[in-house]
């Protein structure tokens, strides 16, 4: 599958990385600090810290994303239990991880609402083999003109700071796989079904 548009310049793209799964190479003791360009929901003094590494073009992100994360939103971000940080990982097709979120940071106030969009098209895009034009449809859907997603896709300064993003957290985090997460610092392997996440919250919560 390949853009069929040069505006997105996939030669300024940071080399693949593995993709699939769920676990971190890295134990954590305490809630991980902040990094630059990470995006949150839920209130700051939520007791509980919940990471999440994942690519706008990882199936298993888009999964877990669309059937897990609403029912943790509702339960526990919503209501101030749980503090949600979402950190951006490409995985292959790159290009494409790297277009939906340089699309999702353009629409000012709707970055989560943009990158679930991708995420609920993202099938059907890949089916249709027609990228630039499934993400170009997503922009319009937010109001953005054809001029303007070109104009976002071609902006050098968007790509670098997610070349940025990806190598925080391929080198510095050593984040390998996606989805990752962890839980006040703590990696969350194996299951990470809305009732296992349940109970790593409560633990989480306890101290």
């Amino acid at each position: 599958m390949t853009l069929d548009r040069r505006a997105l310049i996939v030669s300024g793209l940071a080399l693949p990385a593995l993709v699939l799964g769920a676990s971190a190479s890295v134990a954590r003791a305490a809630p991980l600090p902040p990094v630059a360009g990470e995006m949150t929901l839920g209130s700051p003094k939520a007791p509980v810290q919940f990471v999440v590494y994942a690519s706008a073009s990882c199936p298993h992100c888009a999964h877990w994303w669309t059937t897990v994360l609403p029912q943790v939103r509702k339960a526990f971000v919503d209501t101030g239990k749980v503090r949600l940080v979402f950190r951006e990982f490409l995985t292959p097709p790159n290009e494409f991880a790297a277009a939906g979120f340089i699309l999702a940071r353009r629409i000012p106030g709707k970055y989560f609402e943009v990158l679930t969009t991708v995420f609920e098209r993202q099938e059907e895009i890949y089916r249709s083999e027609k990228l630039w034009e499934g993400l170009e449809a997503i922009g319009k859907q937010y109001g953005l003109t054809d001029a303007q997603f070109t104009a976002a896709m071609n902006d050098p300064a968007a790509l670098k700071a997610v070349n940025d993003r990806f190598s925080q957290a391929l080198n510095q985090d050593n984040i390998e796989v996606t989805p990752t997460f962890f839980v006040n610092g703590a990696p969350i392997e194996g299951d990470t079904g809305f009732d296992a996440l349940s109970k790593a919250f409560a633990t989480a919560a306890k101290g």
